[in-house]
């Protein structure tokens, strides 16, 4: 590949993004880094009724916390006198033409086709219409929407994820460009702005396929080059059913809010689908060097909240202190090492934090032995060997030892049966604190 790609992300604001929006904005953004190219946030905000403020700055913030800064950035309706440009030119060149027919009248025609055999594909009908006619209809209310003229050819092109694609004219309908108020669909303004803002690369998902198959001609005939296409297929949940209806749990501010790493979704969605094992990494740079858009496959990928916790964790531990730092108010570096081999979400580090800085209910198994233990405990400074040294003098005087020596003491100092290693965990938690939860006095 000669010159390095410039891609785009297209979000609508008419929503939050979930996470079949995310994991083409990560393929996207992962193809760009790889080959030292540019990635584009565009807001697709036509639909003026649906799109808002509050979802434009979702979207940005769902992408910033991802890590996927962009490199240039487009508002669709800022550019609004672009596709009434593009409009003219096609109207110039006879390749767009008004159109009056009302949506009932529309599906009319399209259920008269399907119950003859035939696809549904307009018939063209507003072509014949006299200007007498088209005056007619505007002097009884109608006003036009306006449909591009495909030409009467095959399109082909050799897609990046799905090899060779053929669409046969006779399957495609000439696609309505403006509504009748004059307001762009996407399929002129996307192609417009693709043309202006060199895009060289569309990479989405495979329910744009049809709509490539019209965008191929358009581009041409607005005199731009064609990108190259890869149409990624969609995500499935676990069973092999499709998301659409259930993404309201899958937005990634809600994947963010159960406390998934960002990290660890833009590994799992970058590998998801591939011939790449999932194993989660520790920069995007890394699963940028990593990334290859032939190792996608043209499956449907299942995607399985609960496989986000394994790796989630893995995440964790390997983290070093200055990735959390500032996330956890008082957690610090010793502390942090002590305790992320032992945490599924960050948010958990809260609970160690008060078990070793603040105040926790100890479990008292046999308090007798507690009391001897606490007798026993070295003055400080203490260190990593404080832990051996002080169980081993225990297990001397008192005779306990395996289980019946470790399992009260991690009871009495933390109040869980399970956790971090106690010859980390001891010196944080201190001699006063560890004196009053064995029952000693100071």
């Amino acid at each position: 590949m000669s010159a390095a790609p410039h891609v785009r992300f297209a979000p609508s604001p008419t929503g939050r993004l979930h996470v079949g929006n995310g994991r083409i904005a990560v393929v996207n953004w992962l193809f760009a880094k790889h080959l030292g190219g540019r990635f584009l946030l565009r807001l697709d905000d036509t639909d003026l009724e649906r799109s808002t403020t509050a979802f434009a700055e979702g979207i940005e913030a769902d992408l910033a916390w991802l890590g996927l800064a962009w490199d240039g950035f487009a508002r669709q309706s800022d550019r609004m006198d672009r596709y009434t440009a593009a409009a003219e030119k096609l109207r110039a060149g006879g390749r767009l033409y008004p159109c009056y027919e009302t949506p009932e009248e529309l599906s009319l025609k399209r259920k008269a086709q399907r119950a003859a055999g035939r696809p549904p594909r307009y018939d063209r009908a507003a072509l014949w219409l006299t200007a007498d006619e088209r005056r007619a209809l505007e002097a009884a209310g109608r006003r036009p929407h306006w449909r591009f003229r495909l030409e009467d050819r095959d399109v082909v092109w050799a897609d990046l994820v799905r090899g060779e694609q053929h669409f046969a004219a006779t399957h495609l309908s000439d696609p309505v460009l403006l509504r009748e108020d004059g307001r762009p669909l996407y399929t002129l303004s996307s192609t417009v702005d693709d043309i202006e803002l060199g895009i060289t690369h569309v990479i989405r998902g495979e329910d744009h396929v049809a709509n490539t198959a019209v965008q191929v001609e358009l581009f041409e005939a607005l005199g731009g080059p064609v990108p190259a296409f890869a149409h990624l297929p969609l995500l499935v949940d676990a069973a092999g059913a499709g998301l659409s209806k259930r993404l309201g749990s899958l937005s990634l501010e809600s994947l963010r809010a159960e406390g998934v790493e960002a990290l660890t979704l833009a590994s799992y969605l970058a590998k998801l689908g591939s011939s790449d094992a999932i194993e989660v990494r520790t920069s995007l740079d890394q699963l940028a060097r990593e990334f290859d858009l032939a190792h996608l496959g043209r499956a449907a990928p299942r995607f399985d909240p609960q496989e986000l916790w394994p790796l989630n964790a893995r995440l964790l531990h390997q983290l070093p202190f200055a990735a959390v730092a500032g996330r956890v108010d008082g957690l610090d570096e010793a502390l942090w090492l002590a305790i992320r081999g032992n945490l599924t979400r960050l948010s958990e580090a809260t609970d160690w934090l008060a078990i070793c800085r603040g105040e926790t209910t100890p479990v008292v198994e046999d308090a007798a032995f507690l009391a001897a233990a606490a007798a026993l405990l070295p003055p400080e400074p203490w260190d990593g060997t404080t832990w051996k040294a002080w169980t081993e003098a225990v297990k001397q005087v008192t005779g306990h030892k395996g289980r019946a020596l470790f399992h009260p003491l991690r009871l009495a100092l933390t109040g869980r049966e399970q956790g971090p290693e106690m010859a980390a965990l001891l010196p944080l938690i201190g001699r006063g604190r560890a004196l009053a939860r064995l029952g000693g006095s100071s």
